[in-house]
């Protein structure tokens, strides 16, 4: 990282939001709970250490070479930092403005750039991804996917680990509402995302199926477009404002009561689309309405347990995605409502809300440090000795699964949803 003599009196480059920077008062209790700070130890990679050179990048002490993009790159975003801060510091807002920063002003590698475009081309678009993924389906129903892995190179086959199962009717659905709702039942709408609706299409039907048998009448976004959190996390500010647009329009007009998501990155995206969109004459007041209208799955269920038909008899562990509880602060109606039924034996694993190295799209740009904190996070969770790991994010399903299908662990990675499927059979 080049330093420059520029004096640090005030900003001359639009790194990010200024103003936040002074926030922090460097305290250093983010440090510990920095996934890539546990690992590296560094303090420049820690959010502190980040912050510090946002403000040296803003205030033009330092230039912005490969060694200041690596340390900015290497964050997960996963906010566990601002759980920890005392000082309330908005630090997602500040790396997202600063990886806009850099994609404005850094040139990457060739085989960095290739890799970051095709996940911006295709991930957001679920036609494309379905698109590419059609062969993988027919290879998939052969039984043929450990021999294609085995000739494929490393970059490709750590992307097809990640992958869940793609042939069809691998996931129970959970049974349909038993009485139609009442005319005069609250609305809720399930955003499906972009990757969910293609690679985890059960999660978001469950969750429909759920809440109708909880009384909600249920309504449908068509299409559903993606919520831009993936934009928001690699530095395309543009795109996901778009997104962010298009999506208000949509849920303002399904006119339900709640907004919810299988995705917990999706669900923060859209309840913080009021402060994206703050400054948007046309769509700052529909986004403050539809942000305030974000709830967590597990929350509403609590209101409405679910009744399983029968024991289900099962010892299990429950991660905390890292948006889920750190964006939206919901840690315990997941675990009350998986403890309401009857058979299940909760068990907490250590660490249980340190990212498990998924974040969006970040297992496929930064594959090291995303294995690295897979391996950590399927350590702790071996060590409860439980049947199943049940989270809230399809992510970190994949990334979790991938890790300990690599260990041939018999521990099965589900969603929360998909896991009262099956608990309600």
């Amino acid at each position: 990282m080049a330093a420059s003599a520029l004096s640090p009196s005030k900003p001359v480059r639009d790194v990010c939001d200024y103003d936040l920077l002074f926030d922090c008062v460097h305290c250093g209790l983010c440090a510990e709970a920095c996934p890539t700070y546990v690992v590296t130890r560094s303090e420049m990679d820690s959010p502190r250490g980040r912050i510090y050179l946002m403000k040296s990048l803003a205030e033009g002490r330092l230039e912005l070479d490969d060694d200041a993009a690596r340390h900015l790159d290497l964050c997960l975003g996963c906010r566990g930092c601002e759980t920890a801060c005392p000082s309330g510091v908005h630090y997602g807002r500040l790396i997202e403005g600063a990886r806009s920063f850099i994609e404005r002003n850094h040139r990457r590698g060739l085989a960095d750039r290739i890799k970051r475009r095709a996940v911006s081309a295709i991930f957001p678009y679920p036609n494309r991804l379905q698109t590419i993924l059609a062969p993988l389906k027919l290879v998939d129903r052969l039984g043929l996917r450990p021999a294609l892995r085995a000739v494929m190179p490393r970059t490709i086959r750590d992307w097809l680990d990640l992958l869940p199962p793609l042939e069809p009717g691998s996931r129970p659905l959970a049974n349909g509402a038993t009485n139609s709702p009442q005319a005069n039942a609250p609305t809720v709408v399930v955003h499906h995302g972009c990757v969910a609706q293609v690679l985890a299409s059960s999660e978001n039907l469950n969750s429909e199926r759920l809440l109708a048998a909880a009384g909600y009448r249920v309504v449908r976004l068509e299409p559903t477009a993606c919520c831009g959190a993936l934009d928001l996390h690699s530095g395309n500010a543009s795109r996901a404002l778009d997104f962010a647009r298009a999506n208000v329009r949509a849920l303002k007009n399904s006119g339900a009561d709640a907004i919810v998501s299988a995705a917990s990155g999706c669900s923060v995206a859209i309840a913080e689309y009021g402060d994206l969109l703050k400054d948007d004459p046309e769509f700052a007041a529909d986004a403050r309405a539809v942000s305030a209208r974000v709830r967590d799955l597990s929350s509403i269920l609590l209101d409405a347990p679910l009744k399983p038909k029968r024991e289900f008899r099962s010892i299990v562990t429950y991660h905390d995605a890292c948006h889920l509880a750190h964006g939206l602060g919901v840690r315990e109606a997941p675990r009350k409502l998986l403890a309401s039924i009857p058979g299940v034996t909760m068990v907490e694993m250590t660490e249980s809300d340190l990212c498990c190295g998924s974040a969006g799209s970040y297992n496929l740009t930064e594959p090291a440090m995303a294995r690295e904190l897979a391996r950590r996070k399927a350590d702790n969770i071996v060590a409860t000795g439980a049947d199943y790991v049940v989270l809230a994010n399809p992510g970190c399903e994949f990334q979790v699964a991938a890790e300990l299908r690599r260990r041939q662990s018999k521990i099965k990675v589900v969603h929360l949803a998909d896991f009262l499927a099956m608990a309600s059979q």
